[in-house]
């Protein structure tokens, strides 16, 4: 799921990782919306607010609108200066140092209500600190899927959709029709892991609160043991496989 790159990659790993973060980033949409009534999985509204706030001459509230996209920007730029410096390192773990910034960034939030002895509204740092999460985890899959996979928000992915289902009742017989429907196939499973995430958060925040984010912590720790052990799966049975072919 995060290890192959390039030539390496196929459509199955970025199936799962597109599932799978797709699912944690509709709970953090969820979340954010129900908890702090700001969106923290995309910035494309708080263009709109800021220059509303702006306009108005209400600077002060102008100020935190402008601190929720740099924030997002920041979480991209810090995981994909994480996965260069990997690189650099000739380390296979690239998408390490991001996932696990992002899972920890998720428990803090999710107990955010058992460290905030005082009792204030800190409402805007917590949008800051999930923002940059999803920045980071937005970076990471555009990275190592090669821009094929998006899973924080959808209006990209609908406009892919669009075009690529005009697309298949124009080239059915195109040479290129298998890999189109691949295509038309992820975007569509984004969206109903985004869908599934944003129902599964909705229901769990009406049970557990701000504690809801620990599921999607749960959910990412879960793919990155998933990951190692198929990997190491994989790797045993080559490895067995290259030793009777050797001894025959």
């Amino acid at each position: 799921m995060f290890r192959h790159q390039g030539k390496n990659r196929t459509f199955r790993h970025n199936l799962r990782l597109a599932s799978n973060l797709s699912l944690v980033a509709g709970i953090v949409n969820s979340v954010g919306v129900l908890a702090i009534s700001t969106l923290t999985t995309n910035v494309t509204g708080h263009f709109a607010y800021f220059s509303e706030e702006l306009i108005i001459g209400q600077f002060s509230k102008a100020i935190p609108y402008l601190l929720y996209i740099f924030f997002f920007f920041l979480g991209a730029f810090v995981s994909n200066t994480c996965i260069e410096i990997a690189a650099i390192k000739k380390r296979k773990y690239l998408h390490t140092a991001p996932m696990f910034l992002e899972l920890f960034l998720l428990v803090v939030v999710g107990f955010w209500d058992e460290w905030n002895a005082a009792g204030t509204e800190n409402t805007n740092q917590i949008a800051y600190t999930l923002l940059f999460s999803m920045g980071l985890q937005n970076a990471l899959v555009t990275k190592i899927s090669q821009s094929t996979v998006r899973t924080t928000h959808l209006t990209g992915l609908f406009t892919d959709l669009g075009i690529e289902t005009s697309q298949y009742f124009f080239y059915r017989q195109h040479p290129d029709v298998i890999k189109l429907k691949k295509n038309i196939f992820l975007k569509l499973s984004i969206i109903v892991f985004f869908f599934i995430g944003c129902i599964s958060g909705t229901l769990l925040f009406y049970q557990m609160g701000i504690k809801t984010l620990l599921a999607s912590a749960i959910l990412i720790a879960i793919a990155l043991m998933m990951d190692n052990l198929i990997f190491y799966y994989n790797f045993t049975r080559r490895k067995f496989r290259n030793r009777r072919n050797n001894e025959q």
